[in-house]
């Protein structure tokens, strides 16, 4: 089952020529979401072949770097004759300026658009297999961060000792999967716990937005495979990371290993580095547990397919 990230905007509140302000596209099997909509957002989703079929846009924070892509975005919808509603999530008390800025032109699409508030804690999309929860950040307004986070899978189900023990193959092969008994012809009763393994973790993905270190992010998603931190600065700026509310490189490799993260992404470089990662690399390296490419800067155009944790 499909969960891939392409990166869209990688950039801080400035962008340069290679990066793109803040944006992230998330791909589900049929589902497909955006998180923050950085200016040109809907050239990014042209230039790297992701599409425009977005179900749902998640805001963390209503600054410029982060929305200002919307109005384009929701014109460029209209003029392919999108019809089905789209859902914006945004964090409380943001609504009326998200809403302002994606109507400024006093035209409205062709299709309805919702404007939701939402709160940490609250889960802001549930699914079949798997939900979306807004969490707690820190940043100097209103904000949230995200995680998707799959439900447990079915244990493997192990097929040659349910035939050595003389399930026929067939619907009782199901019945046990679902972890239901089943009664065999000569009235031997099969329990589930003789095929089935246990339950198999699912995948999890965090997106924190702009933020300082925050312990909500280590507890909203058990070991997630990709944390997407805000890593603004290197330590050569500690002071002014604490100052603008955002992360250094050092702070998210620290974050990525309290909350057991397989891997980390560092987002929303300043531009002042001039598109040089080196610095945020090389601090993050040195604090995050294990191989150094579990860490990574990504480009713009960066896909990254999210493993099951078993694979």
């Amino acid at each position: 089952m499909t969960l891939r990230v392409t990166f869209l905007g990688t950039s801080g509140a400035v962008p340069t020529v290679g990066r793109n302000p803040s944006s992230v596209f998330l791909a589900r099997e049929g589902d497909s979401f955006l998180f923050d909509v950085g200016e040109g957002t809907q050239r990014q989703l042209m230039r790297y072949g992701t599409g425009f079929d977005v179900d749902h846009i998640f805001v963390t924070h209503a600054h410029g770097d982060h929305v200002l892509g919307l109005p384009g975005l929701l014109q460029t919808l209209d003029f392919n004759d999108r019809e089905r509603s789209l859902s914006i999530s945004v964090p409380r008390g943001t609504a009326r300026r998200i809403r302002s800025l994606a109507f400024a032109l006093e035209t409205r699409p062709g299709f309805p658009v919702e404007i939701r508030e939402v709160d940490p804690d609250d889960v802001v999309y549930r699914a079949d297999e798997y939900e979306i929860r807004a969490f707690a950040t820190d940043h100097d307004t209103r904000s949230v961060g995200y995680a998707l986070v799959e439900d447990e899978r079915k244990g493997r189900f192990d097929r040659e000792r349910a035939e050595e023990l003389g399930v026929p193959v067939g619907p009782k092969f199901s019945q046990l999967h679902e972890r239901n008994p089943v009664e065999l012809d000569d009235g031997t009763v099969i329990e589930p716990d003789e095929v089935v393994g246990d339950p198999r973790p699912g995948r999890s993905l965090v997106l924190t937005g702009d933020t300082r270190p925050t312990a909500a992010t280590v507890d909203v998603a058990d070991e997630p495979e990709l944390l997407i931190h805000d890593a603004t600065f290197a330590s050569d700026r500690a002071e002014r990371a604490v100052e603008t509310a955002h992360s250094t490189a050092r702070q998210a490799a620290e974050i990525a290993n309290r909350c057991g993260a397989k891997r980390l992404a560092l987002v929303h470089l300043s531009s002042r580095y001039g598109g040089d990662p080196s610095a945020h690399l090389e601090e993050a390296r040195a604090v995050f547990d294990g191989p150094d490419e579990r860490v990574f800067v990504p480009n713009d155009g960066d896909d990254f397919e999210i493993p099951y944790p078993d694979d």
